[in-house]
């Protein structure tokens, strides 16, 4: 049965979660594909139920356009393309850039940044026993959620951690890009690759004198000199945006947002203390759980479709919407409840298909890390205020709480 054509908002979050939104809920019983007005002023069809946006994530109809040309602009003030991101990248090249990329990003290959992670978290620990007043409470997010993910992320690719001040105001734009004009959108998206096409210069040039390919983007440079090589110079430009675009604050607001749902689950948390063995498992399920985004997911459809009765046009917006997926009783038995030892786990925290999330494995990694040593260091941890107190950064879509106040 089909639904008369109807625009709705996009769900707004509750102030003070991290989602997802509970109107969710009932767009996946009664509209579970319906047209929403998203924060740009742009239509686009939400959908909100586990294997339609599976399925939507995977559907070769549907392609990530350009973050630099959508909307579309017609006539001579079309501002030109910016490099795609590797969301972006379609057919061969995305085909071409991904067997090169991805299993950098495997699990045995990143291995190597286990101890690496681990001796940044113990060092973060260190520093916030020792640096605070009373020696027993400190702000977990300014000390620990915060500095960690980016430092993993610099170590991993070889982003100078000193350079933060100058990409991370572009990246911070371009993630709540979906609420930007066009202009302010290309004009952070632009900034970013210019400063990532600098970095690359100068990477370059130390590759001449010492001729170590020790960091991510020193190996695909060698790749792209490499004569028959499968990669561009402006594959390892769209490599380098790429990653500060899903690496860095999403990370961060997840991991914030992960440390609170256990202190606020004592009796959970209290197993992994008892069970370290199952913080992977426990990992799996903060990624269903807790939104890793609320940001908008951008599809457009390339021929005419229909999904439940909606008749969706060649060139609409399609927004699968993953946090309500990941919450779909048709998916999950008592979705709404966390469960740190749910298995099977299917969630699509990473989106699903070809274009699923390159760092899924990092992630993991950095937050499977970042519990273990904070149990092994803090055993005693506990919100040192009542989490209905906390204060909240809700200025993007990312939102996640602003502080964590705690003792041990």
């Amino acid at each position: 049965m089909s639904h008369p054509e109807t625009i709705i908002p996009v769900p707004d979050v509750e102030p003070g979660t991290a989602g997802p939104p509970c109107a969710y809920a009932r767009l996946r019983a009664e509209q579970p594909v319906v047209k929403a007005l998203l924060p740009n002023g742009e239509t686009g069809w939400l959908i909100s139920r586990y294997d339609d946006a599976r399925a939507a994530f995977a559907d070769p109809r549907l392609i990530r356009p350009l973050l630099s040309a959508w909307p579309p602009r017609e006539g001579d003030d079309a501002p030109p393309p910016a490099l795609p991101t590797f969301l972006e990248m379609t057919g061969e090249h995305h085909e071409r850039v991904r067997r090169t990329v991805l299993p950098m990003f495997g699990r045995r290959q990143l291995e190597f940044m286990r101890p690496r992670i681990r001796a940044m978290a113990e060092e973060l620990i260190d520093t916030m026993v020792t640096g605070t007043a009373d020696g027993a409470t400190a702000d977990l997010v300014a000390s620990y959620a915060e500095p960690l993910p980016l430092r993993v992320l610099c170590e991993t690719v070889g982003l100078p951690y000193e350079d933060r001040e100058i990409y991370l105001p572009h990246t911070l734009a371009l993630l709540g890009a979906s609420g930007l004009s066009m202009e302010e959108v290309l004009e952070a998206l632009y900034a970013l690759q210019d400063y990532a096409d600098e970095l690359i210069s100068l990477k370059e040039k130390a590759a001449e004198t010492d001729g170590e390919d020790e960091d991510y983007i020193r190996q695909l440079l060698a790749e792209a000199r490499r004569p028959g090589g499968r990669l561009t110079r402006d594959d390892v430009v769209s490599f380098v945006v790429t990653m500060l675009m899903a690496g860095y604050k999403t990370n961060i607001q997840h991991t914030a947002n992960a440390l609170l749902v256990l202190l606020t689950h004592p009796e959970q948390l209290q197993k992994l203390r008892e069970k370290p063995e199952g913080i992977s498992t426990a990992v799996e399920e903060l990624l269903r759980y807790v939104p890793l985004m609320n940001a908008i997911n951008i599809l457009v459809a390339t021929e005419d479709l229909t999904l439940h009765g909606q008749h969706i046009r060649a060139g609409d917006a399609v927004v699968p919407v993953p946090a309500s997926a990941n919450r779909d009783p048709a998916a999950f038995d008592d979705p709404d409840r966390l469960d740190l030892t749910r298995t099977p786990n299917a969630h699509i925290a990473f989106g699903h298909g070809p274009h699923a999330c390159t760092g899924g494995h990092l992630t993991r990694m950095q937050l499977a890390i970042t519990i273990e040593v904070l149990l092994e260091r803090l055993p005693g941890i506990e919100l040192a205020v009542p989490a209905e107190t906390i204060a909240w950064d809700e200025s993007t879509p990312l939102r996640a709480p602003a502080q964590l106040p705690v003792r041990w």
